[in-house]
């Protein structure tokens, strides 16, 4: 049962923090600000315009700004500053299984203290995907989004009794705690990361506390048949 999967652990204490610079990694085609990737597909504007409204149907991000949305409501999504779209996205874009501090209902805002913590944790994912297909060639570019923040969150940092939340191989415990703080108000968890020794990462719940998002570095993820990826700016 995943409630017993925390049943034994007390609530972690609550600390202030105030950051800048947090880096948050994504893939660069997601914060282009270029034409959009159903472009090369249309035949004529007016073919576009269908194919947008295709995309608009099922797209998450638009479906949580009207109101569409189980996990996540309007009322907490922002509007009307830098990047708002990118903000709302990784709250509203959440995988089916869900990530080490949330289910597939409602995302969070996942960011790293340094450049290696974000991109140890960026090649652990990837390069399970290819692990799976048995194949380790590919490049990719992640954008870095910069945020800073100033708000206080619950700190699994030195703290004993969360080992289970901070598995190398299961989200069960850390979902379950993290649903259960999020009902009581939690506005996210500071904790080690699991990828890069030493580092330390942020899931923010909240999107309002994600503050002054903007563009940082660019790099490139380069697998050539082995599981270890060259990493260069880009």
């Amino acid at each position: 049962m995943r409630g017993a999967a925390v049943a034994e652990m007390r609530t972690p204490p609550v600390k202030a923090l105030r950051r800048f610079d947090t880096i948050r990694l994504i893939p660069s085609r997601y914060a282009s600000t270029e034409d959009s990737v159903l472009t090369p597909l249309a035949e004529n504007p007016h073919h576009l315009q269908d194919l947008f409204d295709l995309d608009n149907a099922t797209n998450a991000r638009l479906l949580g700004e009207r109101d569409g949305l189980l996990g996540i409501g309007i009322d907490e999504l922002v509007f009307g500053v830098p990047n708002f779209r990118l903000i709302n996205a990784a709250f509203t874009y959440a995988r089916p299984e869900g990530s080490r501090f949330n289910d597939g209902e409602r995302g969070a805002w996942y960011c790293s203290f340094t450049n290696k913590a974000a991109l140890q944790e960026v090649i652990f994912h990837k390069t399970i995907e290819y692990a799976e297909i048995e194949r380790f060639d590919d490049s990719v570019i992640y954008q870095a989004l910069i945020a800073d923040f100033n708000s206080s969150f619950h700190d699994l940092r030195e703290q004993e009794g969360f080992a289970k939340c901070l598995s190398s191989s299961s989200y069960i415990a850390s979902q379950t705690l993290a649903q259960t703080l999020l009902q009581e108000g939690s506005m996210g968890i500071l904790y080690p990361s699991v990828r890069h020794k030493g580092g330390t990462n942020l899931a923010c719940f909240r999107p309002a506390l994600v503050g002054n998002v903007r563009r940082g570095l660019s790099w490139r993820l380069t697998w050539s048949g082995s599981p270890v990826p060259r990493v260069s700016s880009a």
